[in-house]
């Protein structure tokens, strides 16, 4: 909260008699103290402008400027991603409300245990601030940018902007007055409900159920209205250019893709990104260009949202789509749970279509029209549906088919749709002994089975790259090219494999940062994060929650960026034979764009 510390509005004067004529009464003691701090707080808030003659727009509190300056000033520590000029402003801002609001409160904690009242800040102690502001700003200013130089190095990231870098300070400045003046508006909100309250009730209760039923409108207009009314307004916003079909791509003339000839599911209800999934990728002849070896056409099978009413609908269609197309007479099939919007990332399939010499089918579905980083936030319930209802419908043609001519059963996610992914799954043995091998990338912090093998390491193995168990089923690594730990101990059978860059926020993203600090910013940091990476509280939290919606802005192996990672992921966890390192380096350069 960013007001100030609540106050009982006295209609007494501190030092007159009391209304009812004697001077005795705890309650009216309590009065006259209450009546005291109003007064001294209304002084304090108002120091930095005495003698001017002119009532102040934007009343401040000296301890409460202390706070705004310190958590301002530590905005500007490295987080995982480099920030532009406009989002380290935001960053800034939303740290100095949050500061302003731990320096009212801290003053009204210590004012409590020293028994006194709030005293009027003199002219010198705003001097004081003034000085400090400017040069502890300043330097952490500097800092700041020397950091962000350090990590655009770390990453191979080039795009600076100075006129951004300038205007964050007033962005800064900016944001901090609207969270304060919205901080103000919800005190006077607070007064005007314990006022009417307490025509029916005591004045300290009616202090207290005022700020409740301030903070539950606050948050039911928040979490409700303005969150409910901001995804109703981008579903429909997304949907309409769910309509669209990326430039390039045509409705293919294959009876092997979903919304070709013969398809059960048609081209204009697969969605934009269902369009773009079955529409592209790579041809026979390109997979046999690059093994040297007769290739098959891979099958893709899709339903989007228009395809069928409710997830499970939508997974019967896309797997009687994926029977009809041959797609469990394949060597290799794929289950491939989407993001938001149902983006599936190119690298990820045409990784496992490559080193399957295109004897591969891959089935995926559709589950909101969001795009990811939003999904990522309000559509876990519908990724956990769909994730499930697909893969148990997959699985339960799968499993009616003989046991030597079932295609080995493979499972896939990146971001959101590793989540969706893992719920079809109990644990480490029903993954063991329901697929072949499974590779999630970018995995949400909150993913069930993520945390479970990461909160259970091994003792000693760091949370960005655990050691679960072993190694026996269970891996991480960010870089798969350069190995996967423990490369000293057995990985027989059923190879399960977690994508993950210490950079990316998408991974390391929770609601307890804000208040606990965690493992993997307490231990030795990962190679493209920095050092100076420290938690603290309010600020880490925010500094990652604005990382999110840019985490895949930075070059591919950072961030949210996983593609060359997909190749040498894929060859673990496949182990497809015939492959050298020169080849697999030629693929990395086939499934990652020119520009990554």
């Amino acid at each position: 909260m960013t007001s100030d510390p609540p106050v009982s509005a006295s209609s007494s004067p501190p030092d007159g008699p009391p209304p009812n004529g004697s001077g005795d009464g705890t309650g009216d003691g309590s009065r006259r103290a209450t009546g005291r701090a109003a007064q001294a707080e209304a002084a304090e808030q108002a120091g930095g402008a005495r003698g001017s003659g002119k009532r102040p727009r934007v009343r401040v509190t000296l301890p409460g400027c202390w706070g705004a300056l310190a958590l301002a000033c530590l905005s500007f520590t490295p987080s995982l991603l480099p920030r532009g000029g406009v989002l380290q402003g935001l960053i800034c801002g939303i740290s100095a409300a949050i500061g302003y609001g731990l320096g009212l409160i801290a003053a009204f904690v210590w004012r409590a245990f020293a028994d006194r009242d709030a005293r009027r800040p003199s002219r010198r102690s705003w001097l004081v601030l003034l000085v400090c502001a400017v040069v502890l700003f300043g330097l952490a200013f500097g800092l700041g940018q020397y950091w962000q130089h350090r990590i655009r190095g770390l990453m191979g990231v080039t795009d600076y902007s100075a006129l951004a870098t300038v205007a964050s300070p007033f962005v800064a400045l900016l944001v901090f007055y609207l969270l304060l003046m919205a901080g103000r508006g919800l005190r006077h909100l607070y007064h005007g409900a314990a006022r009417l309250l307490r025509r029916w009730i005591g004045p300290r209760a009616a202090r207290v159920v005022g700020w409740l039923l301030v903070a539950g409108v606050a948050w039911s207009v928040v979490s409700g209205v303005l969150l409910g009314g901001f995804v109703n307004a981008a579903n429909e916003a997304f949907s309409v250019r769910d309509t669209e079909t990326p430039e390039g791509v045509q409705q293919p003339a294959s009876a092997l893709r979903s919304g070709g000839p013969g398809s059960l599911v048609p081209w204009d209800t697969l969605g934009r990104q269902g369009r773009a999934f079955t529409g592209s990728g790579p041809t026979a002849g390109e997979i046999g260009g690059f093994t040297h070896r007769a290739a098959q056409e891979p099958v893709r099978a899709y339903a989007g949202l228009s395809t069928a009413e409710d997830a499970e609908a939508r997974a019967e269609r896309a797997v009687a789509d994926l029977r009809r197309a041959g797609g469990f007479e394949r060597e290799n099939l794929l289950v491939t749970t989407t993001t938001g919007s149902g983006w599936v990332d190119p690298a990820a399939v045409d990784s496992f279509e490559y080193l399957g010499n295109g004897d591969t089918a891959t089935v995926a579905m559709q589950y909101s029209y969001l795009p990811s980083w939003l999904s990522y936030l309000v559509d876990q319930s519908k990724a956990r549906k769909a994730g499930r209802e697909l893969f148990d419908a997959v699985y339960d043609v799968w499993s009616k088919l003989p046991q030597g001519e079932r295609p080995r059963l493979f499972v896939a996610g990146e971001s959101l749709g590793s989540f969706g992914g893992e719920t079809a799954f109990s644990g480490e043995y029903d993954l063991r002994n329901r697929t072949a091998g499974t590779l999630f990338a970018g995995p949400p912090n909150f993913n069930t089975l993520f945390r479970e093998f990461s909160d259970h390491r091994e003792a000693g193995s760091p949370e960005i790259e655990p050691v679960y168990k072993e190694g026996r089923t269970v891996r991480f690594t960010h870089d798969p090219a350069a190995g996967i730990a423990p490369a000293d101990r057995a990985w027989e059978g059923t190879r399960v494999l977690y994508l993950m860059h210490p950079s990316d926020p998408i991974v390391w993203w929770s609601p307890s940062l804000a208040l606990s600090e965690p493992d993997w910013i307490g231990e030795a940091p990962g190679g493209d994060v920095l050092e100076e990476m420290v938690w603290m509280p309010f600020v880490t939290f925010w500094q990652v929650t604005a990382d999110l919606p840019f985490s895949t802005g930075v070059p591919d192996g950072h961030g949210h960026t996983y593609k060359a990672a997909y190749v040498d992921g894929w060859n673990a966890v496949m182990r497809p034979e015939g492959f050298t390192a020169q080849d697999l380096e030629r693929l990395r350069d086939i499934v990652r764009p020119p520009q990554d």
